[in-house]
């Protein structure tokens, strides 16, 4: 990285640093609520719909809070939605009950897909053709590396109230350098025109399919994985440490399975991810081991974390770069709807099988993907190797972050 890239990511810090505290404050929130109301001995069903809440939240605030961001601005939108994140964190140490923490979870997705959306239009209006995929990489890495630290406050959970008054602080304390910045706030964003869901899945059936399932996957175990974890035996801390391998896991594959995809027919990389996927899932679900499930837990997160930003890149294969900000929007919200719809799937699974339900449900995900990628390599020709376009690393966060990607400048800069 050279300097004048160095100097535009310093000139993000602030925004690096919210990002980054937010994440350490609310990332451990979905393994916290699973391991209270697991304690409490609620079914993995209630966890699961608790956990959908969430990401419903998500779509929901993403489809609705961008008007907000017109009408009022980035600073007071995003002072608001975090004001309301922390006090909804506080919120659940005051009474346990299934039901509230659903509401306060929709809420907080809400809230989130809010920080996101003022968060990521400010990046994007600070990012030009040549920095911009270095501001995109500086943000996922903050966004990651949070996330992973942040599992292990779940240690603090030895009282009612602690671990929500430490994640209330930090969510608060993210406002402080959003607040304090000296970043001009962006131009309010414009409504533009989506690609329809039924023209995107005509132009790339596995691109389109195969975000989805990404979906359904990742909700499943954000939402659950803790729970798997937990009743195969782990410790508190070593649940955090497990949901923290597969986030590492994760960020560790992306960038080789990706270079790969650039030399070859990415569908194949494709269909060896779907297959790696479902043999890891297997192994997870059929072995016992706490060192082998910490070995396929980094191996899975790595192949589905790299899956997302497969399938937009081979769907943006067959786009024009005029279609790709458009198809990527849609991509992101068919992605969050797949979500929302995980923890409900993932836990009727366990409801059948135990534990061990989660990952036989991650398998028959992967397998059937494979299944449906094979037919389509079947059915179509691949894309010319020069045709294709850069594999990039991407954030599954809102339609606001289609506009990070070097896809939204040219076909030169397009993924």
């Amino acid at each position: 990285m050279g300097r004048p890239m160095i100097d535009r990511v310093f000139a993000i810090r602030g925004l690096l640093l919210a990002v980054f505290v937010l994440m350490a404050g609310n990332g451990f929130m979905p393994t916290l609520l699973a391991m209270r109301m697991e304690g409490a001995g609620a079914s993995a069903p209630v966890v699961g719909f608790m956990a959908s809440a969430y990401f419903f939240g998500l779509v929901v605030g993403s489809l609705t809070l961008t008007g907000v961001v017109r009408q009022v601005g980035h600073i007071r939108t995003f002072a608001t939605v975090v004001t309301v994140l922390s006090s909804s964190t506080l919120f659940y140490s005051l009474y346990q009950n299934a039901f509230l923490w659903s509401l306060l979870r929709l809420t907080d997705g809400m809230c989130v897909a809010g920080v996101f959306i003022c968060l990521e239009s400010w990046l994007n209006h600070r990012a030009d053709a040549q920095s911009r995929g270095t501001i995109l990489a500086a943000y996922m890495i903050a966004l990651y590396s949070g996330q992973a630290v942040g599992q292990f406050l779940l240690g603090l959970d030895t009282g009612v109230m602690l671990p929500f008054v430490v994640s209330s602080i930090l969510v608060s304390l993210s406002t402080v350098p959003v607040l304090l910045t000296k970043i001009d706030s962006p131009p309010l964003p414009d409504d533009g025109e989506h690609l329809s869901l039924r023209a995107l899945y005509r132009t790339s059936p596995l691109g389109t399919a195969g975000t989805a399932l990404t979906g359904v996957m990742m909700g499943a175990f954000y939402g659950l994985g803790a729970l798997y974890a937990r009743r195969q035996g782990f410790a508190l801390s070593d649940v955090a440490l497990f949901v923290s391998v597969v986030i590492a896991g994760g960020v560790a594959l992306q960038w080789p399975l990706g270079h790969l995809s650039d030399r070859m027919d990415r569908r194949l990389v494709i269909v060896l991810v779907l297959a790696s996927i479902g043999v890891t899932s297997l192994v997870l679900a059929l072995l016992t081991d706490h060192l082998v499930i910490f070995g396929m837990g980094a191996l899975f997160g790595g192949f589905v974390f790299s899956l997302y930003p497969l399938c937009v890149a081979h769907a943006n294969d067959r786009l024009t770069a005029s279609e790709q900000l458009s198809a990527s929007s849609v991509l992101i919200l068919l992605y969050s709807g797949g979500a929302a719809g995980g923890p409900l799937l993932g836990s009727a699974a366990m409801a059948a099988f135990g534990a061990r339900g989660l990952f036989l449900f991650m398998a028959a995900l992967g397998l059937g993907g494979l299944g449906f990628a094979m037919w389509r390599m079947y059915r179509t020709d691949a894309v010319a190797e020069e045709d294709q376009q850069p594999y990039q690393i991407l954030p599954r966060t809102t339609p606001a972050a289609a506009a990070l990607e070097p896809a939204s400048q040219s076909s030169d800069d397009a993924l």
